[in-house]
């Protein structure tokens, strides 16, 4: 078999990527990791493709630096720190890897709800500090059977969370811009009202500027002091001083996040309550994932240097 040659083309790497990946990368582009500005302007004529992550995007200033750009393969589904207008106005390609990363993102929602209904944090705690060798039992946790769960954004995220959700004997319903066609799930338009009855509220929202801080102290009031809140989009979509008062205050019961405004540098109040479970972004991030994930990147910048289509365009 003949080996496929490289595109000779110059790649802007700006998030980290799996050693396969970049291997596989360099085999087909010349690549440069992001450093400085300063750095960037030696070598920016040359550069006509990046390679990022959702959490990363493209600050204004980097794509403006890049006269030549012609496209953004993004490591994710997320394209909020990435102006789009901008790119379409510089017929700029921007690609993400829609769909593969639905189903990690879906076990992280669940995975944070049931350790947080199951006491994961503090039971681990009571058996490490000897509690339970000393004789005492821990409280008991909350099941899941019979709940209702709440589901705002029901794009392919957040059904697969639907489906994981009705494994779990939970009843489910769902906030979203417009019906699901052909989910016969209850859809409810007003996301405050899905609150109140839900007693656990997911959020699978895009980071957008409508969604921008959607869950406001209203919403986390409706949700109560029994409900649980989990979130795998974006730190965005939440107040996050108003879930904090809420969390202190109790009054909701807690929250999952996996996701935070200011990454990675989070609020460290977090770090002070017992009602949360926190992750560093890692809904996406088994080796499985975030290899194909990579081979996407890999395949959507050779279909375009190769002039063929994209197999997973945004604009």
């Amino acid at each position: 078999m003949t080996a496929t040659p490289k595109t000779q083309q110059h790649l802007l790497l700006l998030e980290p990527l799996p050693e396969p990946t970049l291997a596989t990368l360099g085999e087909h582009f010349v690549i440069h990791h992001f450093s400085t500005m300063d750095e960037l302007k030696k070598i920016a004529p040359e550069i006509r493709a990046i390679a990022t992550g959702g959490s990363y995007g493209v600050a204004p200033e980097v794509m403006a630096a890049l006269p030549h750009l012609e496209i953004i393969a993004v490591n994710g589904v997320g394209l909020d720190r990435i102006n789009l207008a901008e790119a379409r106005r510089r017929h700029i390609r921007v690609t993400v890897t829609t769909d593969i990363s639905t189903n990690d993102v879906a076990d992280m929602a669940m995975l944070l709800l049931l350790a947080l209904k199951r006491n994961l944090r503090s039971n681990e705690q009571f058996l490490l500090n000897g509690s339970w060798a000393a004789g005492k039992l821990p409280p008991l946790a909350h099941s899941l059977n019979g709940r209702k769960l709440g589901i705002a954004g029901f794009g392919r995220i957040g059904q697969a969370v639907a489906r994981r959700a009705q494994a779990s004997n939970m009843e489910v319903a769902y906030f979203n811009p417009h019906p699901r066609e052909g989910s016969p799930l209850t859809f409810e338009p007003s996301l405050e009202k899905l609150a109140a009855w839900a007693d656990v509220l997911v959020i699978t929202l895009p980071a957008t500027a409508a969604t921008k801080h959607i869950v406001n102290a209203d919403i986390l009031a409706a949700l109560g002091k029994d409900g649980v809140l989990i979130n795998t989009a974006r730190g965005s979509v939440i107040d996050e001083e108003a879930l904090l008062a809420a969390l202190k205050d109790r009054t909701i019961a807690g929250a999952g996040l996996d996701v935070f405004q200011n990454e990675p540098t989070i609020n460290p109040a977090f770090s002070t309550l017992d009602n949360v479970v926190l992750q560093p972004h890692q809904a996406s991030a088994t080796i499985e994932t975030r290899l194909a994930m990579g081979q996407n990147i890999i395949d959507n910048l050779l279909a375009h240097f190769s002039g063929k289509p994209l197999l997973t365009p945004a604009c």
